[in-house]
Order: C-alpha cells, then structure tokens, then sequence
C-alpha cells in the first residue's frame, strides 16, 4: 500500500467509515504482498458533490425540560396492581407451568394499564415474582439508580391459599 493510501484508511477509520473489514485484515493484506488497488469505503465525505435532496433532515427544538410537567399518580398506579393481582390469582392453584406463564402476563397487563394513564416521558419497569406458599420466607431487593424528586415505584403483595405474588412498577423519569 503506499503511503497516501495508508493515511486514507487511518483518516476513514478515525471517521469511522471503513468497510466492515478489521486493521488486522488490512495488515494482512498488506503482508500476504496482494495489495489491490483500492480499498471500499461508505464515506462520501471525500467528493464534492452529494445530494442534499436525498436526506431530509429533522429539526426538533429543544424542550430544556429538566422536571415531568405530571407526577405518577401513585395510587392509581397502587390500585391497578391491586385489581390485576386479585383478578389473575384469586382463584390460582400454583402449578409451575400456570405460574410461569402468568409471570409473564401479569408485567404486561400492568405495564399497559399504568401506560393508560398517559403519564408522558416516564420509563415504566414492572417486576413480578410468583412462589408457592409453604412456610418458606423471602428477601426481595432491588437497587438502582434513583432521583427522589421525579422517580418512583409502587408495590403491592398478594396471598391466597397456595402461592404469593409480589409486583412492583418502576416510573424511572426519561430526559
């Protein structure tokens, strides 16, 4: 390769518009002394003329909103789990096939419902755990990281004659 070849891979490699190929299959082409002629790039930065007509660009304004114009409405949010949990599992024996299906149902009905209540720009994180009850006990913790002012979760536990249920909802406020 030769020297002015050599400073056009390094400069499409600092823009991050090489062919998929790696620096090492370069240098072994390099080595195995079949050097080709040209090498394939995606930039177009190098040539003149382009299109401007081909990308419509998208201006979106800022907002500068650091806070949620609404606040997750917290016992709503406490009632839905409430309703969904006794309605699911009121009259659930505990199977491990039922059961894991309906920790996998549950979260989603939850997540929609809280969606519902149009709560813009909040992250919605639902967490379900299923046991069955047999004088056995359980720790349940959870870390993160949380901003007191916008962040916030709620939960609710459930118990009938064969298993428990505990969800919690996450609302993590999204920038």
């Amino acid at each position: 390769m030769t020297d002015l070849s050599k400073d056009k891979v390094r400069l499409l490699k600092k823009r991050g518009s090489v062919s998929s190929r790696g620096s090492h299959e370069v240098k072994a082409r390099e080595t195995a002394g079949k050097t080709k002629d040209s090498i394939s790039t995606v930039s177009n930065i190098d040539e003149g003329h382009h299109d401007d007509s081909l990308w419509t660009a998208v201006q979106m304004e800022s907002t500068y909103q650091l806070g949620p114009y609404k606040r997750v409405p917290f016992l709503a949010v406490q009632d839905i789990l409430k309703d969904v949990l006794v309605s699911y599992l009121q009259e659930e024996k505990y199977d491990v096939e039922r059961c894991r299906l309906l920790a996998k149902t549950i979260p989603e009905v939850i997540k929609a419902r809280v969606k519902d209540l149009m709560i813009p720009r909040f992250k919605i994180i639902v967490l379900l755990y299923i046991g069955q009850l047999c004088d056995q006990s359980m720790i349940i913790g959870s870390r993160c990281l949380w901003d007191a002012t916008n962040d916030t979760f709620a939960s609710h536990s459930f118990k009938n004659s064969s298993l428990f249920a505990v969800a919690n909802v996450y609302t993590v406020y999204f920038e």
